[in-house]
Formats: structure tokens, C-alpha cells, sequence
């Protein structure tokens, strides 16, 4: 059905004990972005953990996620095609820029040329060109921030998730990636929960906000 498409909460609570954290009930439709803000300990990351299927125990959840219509919450995490992006980029400081890359590629993505093509037209897209044989130590913040994008994309997720994806960032530098983050989930129709306590973060968002106590 078209209206099952996007990321879907569905009556869903998370408490700590008595505490009550989360109580959302909404959809996140293709392309759109949903920013959780609230300070420490509110319960954003929490959020985070209950989609991509890490949830401490320790938490009580009700309700269900749905993601395009299919039940997350019955999946592993790794069959959940959730892609995250963090804010430190996690790169692989021993492995070159393209192998970092391939990654993230899918297992079904076979033969040497084949996953060489796809890294080196993600690295184009994002104006990298050239820079698979690179060492991640000799990128600027930028350009570490577009490698970590452009892996997690590779993964080919149908939800993107950001956990305070721009916070480590210059106030220059993180206008240009999260411009480049948001427009890219909107070419690929993804959509987008980002968790900050940044308001710059939600304007640039453009989206529906939700503020946790």
C-alpha cells in the first residue's frame, strides 16, 4: 500500500521503571526528516536503539515500528536496513579510503571490478574522485564526513537515522554536511530521524519536531 511507505511509530513507549521516556505515534514518509531534540538522559539515544534493535533490556517498549509496511521489530538488527550515521565518523584507520568504502557494500555486490566501480561512483558523487587509494588520516573533517555518508549509503538502508551527526562539526562545515546529508536522503526518498539538542540542526531539518522532557 502507498501509505505504508516511510518509517512508521506506532503507539510506541519506552519507560525506565515508572519514567516514561518516548511516547510517539507518527510517520516519518520518504524524504522527510523527524528531529527528537532534548538534553541528556532524555531519551534520544534510547529512541535510536529501539529502531535499530539494541535496546537494553532494561527498558520496557510497547507498540510497533514499521518500516515500508515490514514489522522491525521482529528482525534482527543487521536485517532491519536501518543506516545510521554517528558524530564521529568511525572509519577504519587501517584500511584505505575505498576499502573502508567496500565495506559497506552487500555481500551480493560480486567480483573485484565490479565492487572497485561502485566505490569509485560513490566517491564521485560526493566530489572524491580519485581518493580510494587514500589514508582516512589525510582527510579533512569534510571529506571524512562524505567517505562515512557515502559507506552507509553503499549499505543501500530504506531509513537513515543521525545521532547528533553534526555536532563535532564547524559551524561552516556543518551547514555543508548536513545540507548534503538531507538533500541526499531526499533524492533517495529516505526517511530521516536525526536526534540533537542543536536547533540549527532542526531548522536546517525543515521537519516536524519533537522535544523530549
Amino acid at each position: 500500500m502507498a501509505d505504508a511507505r516511510g518509517l512508521r511509530f506506532e503507539k510506541v513507549t519506552i519507560s525506565l521503571g515508572a519514567v516514561r521516556l518516548i511516547e510517539l505515534d507518527c510517520t516519518i514518509g520518504p524524504g522527510e526528516v523527524l528531529t527528537v531534540m532534548g538534553p541528556s538522559g532524555s531519551g534520544k539515544s534510547t529512541l535510536l536503539a529501539a529502531i535499530t534493535g539494541t535496546l537494553d533490556p532494561v527498558f520496557d517498549m510497547a507498540g510497533r515500528i514499521r518500516l515500508d509496511g515490514r514489522d522491525l521489530m521482529s528482525l534482527p538488527t543487521e536485517a532491519r536496513q536501518i543506516g545510521i550515521l554517528f558524530q564521529d565518523e568511525y572509519l577504519f584507520p587501517h584500511l584505505s579510503v575505498g576499502a573502508n568504502l567496500a565495506f559497506g557494500l552487500k555481500p551480493v555486490v560480486r567480483g573485484r571490478a565490479a565492487r572497485r566501480a561502485r566505490v569509485e561512483a560513490a566517491l564521485a558523487e560526493v566530489g572524491l574522485a580519485g581518493f580510494a587509494g587514500r589514508d582516512p588520516a589525510t582527510l579533512s573533517g569534510g571529506q571524512r564526513a562524505r567517505v562515512a555518508l557515502q559507506r552507509m549509503l553503499l549499505s543501500e538502508p530504506r531509513a537513515l537515522l543521525l545521532d547528533e551527526a553534526f555536532s563535532k562539526l564547524d559551524t561552516g562545515l556543518r551547514a555543508q554536511v548536513r545540507e548534503l546529508v538531507f538533500d541526499t536522503a531526499r533524492r533517495r526518498a529516505l526517511p530521516v530521524l536525526q536526534v540533537t539538542h542543536d536547533h540549527s540542526d532542526a531548522e536546517a531539518a525543515a521537519g516536524e519536531v519533537v522535544t523530549l522532557a
